[in-house]
Order: structure tokens, then C-alpha cells, then sequence
């Protein structure tokens, strides 16, 4: 299967381990990966913001860029929603506004074959168990695109349970915000910190020593959360934990 990684702007620039363990993971499943040079932004910033048409060219690109793979798997579970559940949307407004159907057409090829990772492992390439081992005590943080928006379920967990020497342990209050939400952490600061430090006291009571997510978003926050606090634990990628190996382990 020849698959296309979408690894979106954040990881990109801040977080490229995410995206190498990715393409570590998948061909070790036997997945060819390619990375299309030519991608960019999604246009979710955009458009979360308010900037619904600023964002239509950079919907229209990202479709030119993937619209010819079998599939497109992303690290990203906002970035995924954006693709499966707004570029609809955008297509849907574009035609309410009077100006036909021609966004709707442009982005309906890439919809259905977006995949967040955890989704394109256990639902297109029906595993659970991809050789992982891992021996940490883990909590696990459902992100809010992935939990309400693409509906990920316990596919995340499911990945993390046959992962060797994991221990997964629950965290309280698991379903509620970090507080990034994007923007939101800059227009509403102090609210966000106070959610962002509810979850890291949350995930310390577990005892963990690391607290995993779908979404590096997510974990930038909580990380610098842990950092303020000075709390012993670190956040780490889902993708990067599923990648390591007894031969080739992640520190």
C-alpha cells in the first residue's frame, strides 16, 4: 500500500521525530510512505480563527498535493478533523454562498482517505499489536479533535495495551480540554493554564512517567505545563511510542 504522510505544520517545525517515527512505524508494517515536498497548512488555523476564505486556497492544495494516494495519514488529530469534517463544511458554504459547486468537487477526493494514525493501524491495516515495546508507565490524554471530532475511540488505547512492557494506567478526568485549542490559549491565557494545569495534576496522580497524546498540540501545552510545574514526567507522541523497538528502543 503507497500511502502519503500529511505531517502538518507543528510537527514540521517543531516536532519532526513525530513524523520519522511515523514512517519508521508504517514500514515496518510493510506500508510504502512517501512525503509529498509540496504540502503545506491545512488551512485549520485559518479557518478556526474566523478566516473561512483565507483558508480555501490552502484546502485546494492540499487536495492538488494528495488527492492521487490510496490514503493520507497524519500524527494530527485537529488536522485530521479539519480535512474530514470542515473541508465538507467549506465546500457546503462555498455553494450557500453562490459560488457553485466547485470547492465541494475540488476537496471531496481527499475526505474519505484522510487517516489519523491510530485509525489508518487499526482500521484500514486492521493491527493492534505493531511490535512496540516500551517499558514505561504510561497515562494516555484523548485530544479533543480526536475524541469528538474524528470519534478515535479506545483505538489509541487498544494500540498502547499490546505495546510489550508498556503499563497503561488511567487518567482522571481523561475526556476534559488540556486548554490549547489553538487560538483559544491566546485569547483566554489564564483559562487555558488553569485547564492546562488541572490535566498535569490529573496526569501526575496517575504516577506515570509519561503522559502520551495523538496530538503534539496538545502535548506542546501540557509539556509546558510540566515544565512550570516542574513535574516529573515528559510527553511523548503516541506515533514515537508505537515505533520503538527492543532493537531499536525510544529513550
Amino acid at each position: 500500500m503507497r500511502v502519503a504522510l500529511f505531517l502538518t505544520c507543528v510537527n514540521d517545525t517543531l516536532y519532526p521525530d513525530t513524523g520519522r517515527a511515523v514512517v519508521k512505524l508504517l514500514t515496518r508494517l510493510g506500508v510504502e510512505v512517501d512525503f509529498p515536498m509540496a504540502q503545506t497548512c491545512c488551512g485549520q488555523a485559518h479557518y478556526n480563527t474566523g478566516y473561512r476564505h483565507e483558508a480555501e486556497p490552502l484546502a485546494v492544495k492540499f487536495s492538488d498535493v494528495f488527492r492521487d494516494y490510496e490514503a493520507i495519514v497524519t500524527p494530527s488529530g485537529s488536522c485530521g478533523a479539519m480535512v474530514r469534517e470542515l473541508y465538507p463544511r467549506m465546500g457546503e458554504r462555498a455553494r450557500a454562498e453562490g459560488r457553485g459547486d466547485a470547492l465541494a468537487a475540488t476537496l471531496a477526493p481527499v475526505v474519505p482517505k484522510t487517516y489519523e494514525l491510530t485509525e489508518f493501524l487499526v482500521d484500514v491495516l486492521g493491527v493492534t499489536d505493531v511490535g512496540a515495546y516500551y517499558p514505561h508507565k504510561v497515562t494516555y490524554h484523548p485530544t479533543c479533535h480526536g475524541l469528538r471530532g474524528l470519534g478515535l475511540g479506545d483505538r489509541p488505547r487498544r494500540l498502547l495495551q499490546a505495546v510489550k512492557g508498556l503499563e497503561l494506567a488511567e487518567l482522571p478526568g481523561a475526556e476534559e480540554c488540556c486548554g490549547f485549542g489553538g487560538t483559544f490559549a491566546l485569547k483566554n491565557s489564564d483559562v487555558s493554564a488553569a485547564m492546562g494545569v488541572d490535566k498535569v495534576r490529573n496526569a501526575e496522580s496517575t504516577g506515570a512517567e509519561v503522559l502520551c497524546a495523538a496530538d503534539n498540540s496538545c502535548l506542546m501545552h501540557i509539556g509546558g505545563t510540566m515544565a512550570r510545574l516542574r513535574v516529573g514526567m515528559r510527553p511523548v507522541h503516541i506515533a514515537e511510542i508505537l515505533a520503538s523497538t527492543e532493537e531499536e528502543p525510544l529513550a
